[in-house]
This record gives C-alpha cells, sequence and structure tokens, in this order.
C-alpha cells in the first residue's frame, strides 16, 4: 500500500519561526527539518487566520534530515518543505509510530541533493501493523529529577578536538561482505545513535565502546555516545579520550558541544579528519586549566531524566 493511499496527505505552512511570536508557554507546536526533539524547534502563538494542525497528525520532512517522521502530541505549525500525514481511518498512537517507523526506514534513498517532495506519496507501506504493535506494553519513562538544581559553571575556554582525542578512522565494508549478527554497524545516519544494522564481525576487527562517534559524511556532524562494541564505517570518525577518562555523562556533554558545529558543514563540505582535529570546541574549565569534565558530568545527571541514563 503506498503512503497516499493510507494516509490524506497535506502540504505544511510554510511558516519561518523568526517570524512567528514564540512563547515557551504555548500549547502549539513549530516543526521543522529535524531529526531531534519530535522535530518541534520552539513553541509559539496562534497565527491570527490560520488554525494550526490538531495533535494526532503525523510530520515527515521532505529535505534536511529527509524522511524524520513524527507523531505530533501537540497542535503545531510547521516550517517549509513538511508535509502533514491525516490518516484516513482511525489509528492508534502506536499504530501511527509505526508508520512513522516504516516511512523513515526510506531515508537511505534520499540525501541533501534528492528530496522527497513528489515521492512520498509513492513509498510502500503494510496495509495493516502487525498485532505486536498494539500489544506490546510500552511503559512511560520516569525521572526523580522533577526540579533539577544544574550546577553553576562560570569559566568556560577553548579547546581543540585533536588534544582532547585520539582519532580512529572508521573503515569500509560493502553490502556483499556484510552478514547479518549481533554487531552494531555504524553508518554516517542521524538517528538510532549511528545503528544501521547488525553484522557478523571477526572479535579482532571490533572497534572498542566508551567512545564517541561523528560522522564526517552523510549526515555530517551527527555525534554519539557508543556504549557497546561496534563497527564504523568509512564515513565515521571515532573518537577515544586522549588523557582523560570518558564515561557516558560527559561525553553525552560533549557530544552536545560537537554536534553545534554541524552548521559549519555539508554534504558538499564534508568534515574531514584534519578539520575534525582542528575543531575548537568551547567546554567548561576547571582551576587547573582543563577540562571540568566533573562538572560535565554532574550537569548531565542533574539534568530531567538524567537519572536514567
Amino acid at each position: 500500500m503506498r503512503v497516499d493511499e493510507l494516509f490524506y496527505l497535506h502540504q505544511g505552512n510554510g511558516f519561518e519561526l523568526y517570524n512567528m511570536n514564540q512563547s515557551p508557554n504555548s500549547s502549539i507546536s513549530f516543526v521543522s527539518r529535524t531529526a531531534q526533539l519530535n522535530g518541534v524547534v520552539g513553541k509559539v502563538d496562534l497565527t491570527d487566520g490560520v488554525a494550526p494542525f490538531p495533535a494526532g497528525y503525523i510530520t515527515v520532512a521532505l529535505g534536511g534530515s529527509v524522511l524524520s517522521s513524527f507523531v505530533q502530541k501537540d497542535p503545531f505549525y510547521t516550517a517549509f518543505h513538511i508535509m502533514v500525514l491525516e490518516p484516513k481511518r482511525d489509528m492508534t498512537f502506536q499504530e501511527k509510530l509505526f508508520y512513522c517507523m516504516c516511512i523513515q526506514s526510506n531515508a537511505y534513498r534520499y540525501s541533501y541533493g534528492r528530496q522527497a517532495n513528489k515521492t512520498l506519496k509513492d513509498i510502500e507501506v503494510p496495509d495493516n501493523a502487525p498485532e505486536w504493535v498494539n500489544s506490546t506494553p510500552i511503559a512511560p519513562i520516569t525521572t526523580q529529577n522533577i526540579s533539577p538544581k544544574l550546577p553553576q559553571q562560570q569559566q568556560w575556554a577553548e579547546y581543540r578536538m585533536g588534544d582532547l582525542f585520539r582519532f580512529v578512522k572508521g573503515r569500509r565494508l560493502t553490502k556483499a561482505d556484510m552478514i547479518e549478527g549481533d554487531t552494531n554497524y555504524l553508518g554516517a545516519i542521524s538517528e538510532n545513535n549511528g545503528v544501521r544494522q547488525h553484522i557478523q564481525v571477526e572479535p579482532k576487527d571490533i572497534s572498542a565502546p566508551n567512545c564517541i562517534t561523528v560522522n564526517y559524511n552523510g549526515s555530517v556532524g551527527e555525534a554519539f555516545y557508543q556504549a557497546e562494541p561496534f563497527w564504523a564505517s568509512d564515513d565515521v570518525n571515532i573518537l577515544y579520550a586522549d588523557g582523560w577518562e570518558m564515561n557516558k555523562y560527559n561525553a553525552l556533554f560533549i557530544v552536545t558541544v560537537i554536534k553545534a558545529n554541524r552548521y559549519r558543514f555539508s554534504y558538499g563540505r564534508k568534515w574531514t579528519l584534519e578539520k575534525m582535529k582542528d575543531t575548537i570546541l568551547k567546554l567548561p574549565q576547571s582551576e587547573e586549566g582543563t577540562p571540568d569534565f566533573v562538572y560535565m558530568e554532574d550537569y548531565i545527571k542533574a539534568l530531567p531524566y538524567g537519572d536514567r541514563i
């Protein structure tokens, strides 16, 4: 079944966030072409004469993070190149999530230069969701950090990435040589912690975990902390701590700072190994002048849901 046989397809609003009246306390979301935070980049007030799309519809990015698909829990407006999907039949929330994953699984067919404006409607999806979609219990994630007291840091400094990390290049592996297995295979993608699939790998060829991986091609600048052994493709650089102790908390802090540099690069301007080594990160500084990794760890632990990492 094609997407347009299962959903009514509506063009998004094509609004620009800077022209909207932003209001953090508003119930109306503004959805952009990002793969993060359900596609929501802000909260905005009602625009005169334009009703927001209702909660429960699906948004699909046609460009940017192509085919990033989300079920919107609040009424919303959209930026340019967003398609809004209205189910033609009653669907549970779980079924909508299932179809988001089905649509998003086709993202590999697209790129920065090939968007989904004309072809989204033709993507094939299952006629019906499998039984397990509705029968599998989904336990809500809870946190004890209801009113977090975040540690304050007064001093920040600039550090060269090449001085913080030992860099290892990912290695090419063709599809013909891939055999299904249990080891994470990392591609230059923007979701699922970079894991594209699972393959068989000889123990000697597995990369050790407790590191950060950064895409220099594909979804350039996407960074992830790796807690499990893996094989990284040749579009991915592997960063191990050099002279300091990495853990999942300070690594997640640094991942966020690394990803803040994504705007400097693109599909046409790769974040090559040498450029990455010379990139400057602004990080909290200790009294000794070194990066304050203890502060970074404490900060992540104090965030809402930081106790669930």
